[in-house]
């Protein structure tokens, strides 16, 4: 597996735990619906959430958070209908992006951003 991949999977690694500690239940990983994926699929007071996880050695191209596209956004909008109508979810949804950062003594920023964004039409 390629490094890059590697950093990511270590990335989502620390994010399942981050949000479970934070009392999110983990409904999903790497949800795929087409060729649409989700990383995370969380659940906390009613609230079904959509977790994109980006992880970054660096932000010398920059901030992990700012990697998260439109294109990403809709496919992940695309994804979450399916998975809504699949669960029969009646509450509310939001769209969150996990950042990680690492550093180079291996240790990391991690910034949780709640209602990260909304897909537009």
């Amino acid at each position: 597996m390629a490094t890059h991949n590697d950093l990511g999977t270590k990335g989502e690694g620390i994010a399942k735990v981050y949000l479970e500690l934070s009392g999110y239940e983990i409904l999903d990983e790497n949800w795929v619906y087409g060729k649409a994926e989700i990383d995370l699929i969380a659940y906390k007071d009613g609230v079904m959430i959509f977790v994109e996880v980006k992880t970054r050695s660096s932000v010398a191209f920059g901030l992990p958070e700012d990697f998260v596209q439109k294109a990403k956004q809709k496919q992940m909008e695309f994804a979450s209908l399916q998975y809504i109508e699949i669960m029969n979810h009646k509450n509310d949804i939001r769209f969150d992006i996990i950042a990680i950062t690492f550093k180079k003594d291996n240790t990391y920023n991690l910034n949780h951003i709640e209602d990260a964004f909304w897909p537009e039409d």
